[in-house]
């Protein structure tokens, strides 16, 4: 018990610094807008908001790939593979010598982070059990606010020292060392943790079998409101990070190092606390009631509605940072409950294929179009107007996962 106890603290401790780069590599891009714009390449804020969408739309069309492939293979040697391919891509963007050339490396890095966002939440689920996964989710999922933080902070840095190209060469390769570590993670039996524990899958069904699975997945309604409810929250946190450094630049005044270091040290701060906190709430509601998890992100994320309109709309400086540190608190807050609830709700058997089709689902209809949109939006008026948009997308959020949390779970669906 020991030995499965320190195994699964290890697994977790690579994941979640694996899980810091990630996000570190993926937002850089907005660090470095500027800087970007305003070089030898000359980018436009529809072709900035581009360089993230192109990469979400590789990262959510191959996920489904890899979400089955992490039903029936190697789970540590995937992951492995896709940190490794991420990380030289990151690296790579840093030699383009054109517009064509950094949307293809940007785009590449997202093949590795599919791979790794559809199999990490499966492989996390197997070495906790279920009453602990809020907890555990809360830690990996803290990486998120860090990573993005970091990719602020150390892109604006490093830009502004240095220049663009180098802040990429330092975001990437870091994460060739750490595909190593992945690659010697333990990969236990699937479902393992759940009580009882799950039997094989039958052959064919479902693991393996991308009709078979998605029909089930079609069937749990738990699961589609939450994925939905995510989509949205997915829209607006895709538009606030990528845009939020360049809004307070270019529309509060505040000068491009600052503005990157501030934003990130909130980020940090705000996302630590809200993602832990969440995720030992959403454990602890969970002896109240099985819908603990869709109750604590609808509620967390009504509340944030209002404030992030103060973040965007507020004319004066204690009143819009007030704003955003709110904003930011409610909205990690839900990161670790809703992501376990996805887990929970479907069969150790299609944790990947699941996460995969959310994944799919978020970022199709989430941070796919959300950062484009923002910069079309901005280009015909203005980027104070164009992020407006955004405290909508809040308040649908909170809205489907508070319905969610009022609807009876469907039987086959674990309580969450």
């Amino acid at each position: 018990m020991r030995k499965s106890l320190q195994t699964a603290r290890v697994g977790l401790v690579v994941l979640t610094l694996i899980n810091l780069f990630n996000y570190l590599d993926r937002w850089i891009v907005a660090a470095l807008a500027e800087s970007m714009k305003h070089s030898e390449l000359r980018l436009s804020d529809t072709q900035l908001g581009a360089l993230m969408t192109g990469f979400l739309i590789v990262y959510t069309l191959t996920a489904p790939l890899f979400g089955l492939l992490g039903d029936t293979r190697s789970r540590n040697r995937l992951l492995a593979v896709g940190v490794a391919i991420w990380s030289l891509a990151t690296a790579l963007a840093g030699l383009a010598r054109s517009y064509a050339g950094l949307f293809a490396a940007r785009a590449a890095v997202g093949i590795g982070e599919a791979a790794y966002g559809t199999i990490s939440p499966a492989l996390l689920a197997d070495y906790f059990p279920r009453q602990q996964r809020g907890r555990v989710f809360a830690v990996f999922f803290a990486a998120i606010p860090i990573g993005s933080a970091l990719g602020y902070i150390v892109g604006g840095l490093v830009d502004r020292y240095f220049g663009w190209r180098q802040a990429f060469f330092v975001a990437g390769v870091p994460g060739l060392v750490l595909a190593a570590f992945a690659w010697q993670l333990y990969d236990p039996p699937r479902g393992v943790q759940d009580a009882p524990p799950a039997p094989p899958a039958p052959p064919g069904e479902p693991a393996g079998n991308p009709r078979g699975a998605y029909r089930i997945l079609l069937r749990n309604r738990p699961y589609l409101l939450t994925v939905l409810g995510y989509a949205a929250y997915t829209f607006a946190i895709g538009a606030l990070a990528f845009w939020t450094p360049t809004f307070l630049e270019r529309v509060r005044g505040i000068p491009k190092a600052h503005a990157t270091v501030q934003f990130g040290a909130i980020v940090v701060v705000t996302g630590f606390l809200g993602t832990y906190l969440g995720g030992w709430l959403g454990d602890r509601l969970l002896r109240v009631t099985h819908h603990a998890y869709w109750w604590l992100s609808g509620i967390t994320t009504l509340l944030a509605a209002p404030l992030t309109l103060l973040a965007l709309a507020a004319p004066q400086p204690p009143l819009y940072w007030a704003g955003i540190i709110g904003a930011e608190l409610c909205l990690f807050a839900s990161t670790g409950p809703i992501n376990s609830a996805i887990v929970n709700v479907v069969s150790p058997h299609m944790r990947a294929t699941a996460v995969a089709v959310s994944i799919f689902t978020i970022h199709i209809l989430g941070d796919v179009p959300s950062p484009s949109l923002v910069g079309i939006i901005s280009d015909a008026r203005s980027l104070g107007e164009a992020v407006l948009i955004i405290p909508v997308a809040v308040l649908l959020s909170g809205v489907i996962w508070t319905y969610a949390a009022t609807r009876p779970a469907a039987p086959a669906a674990h309580p969450c």
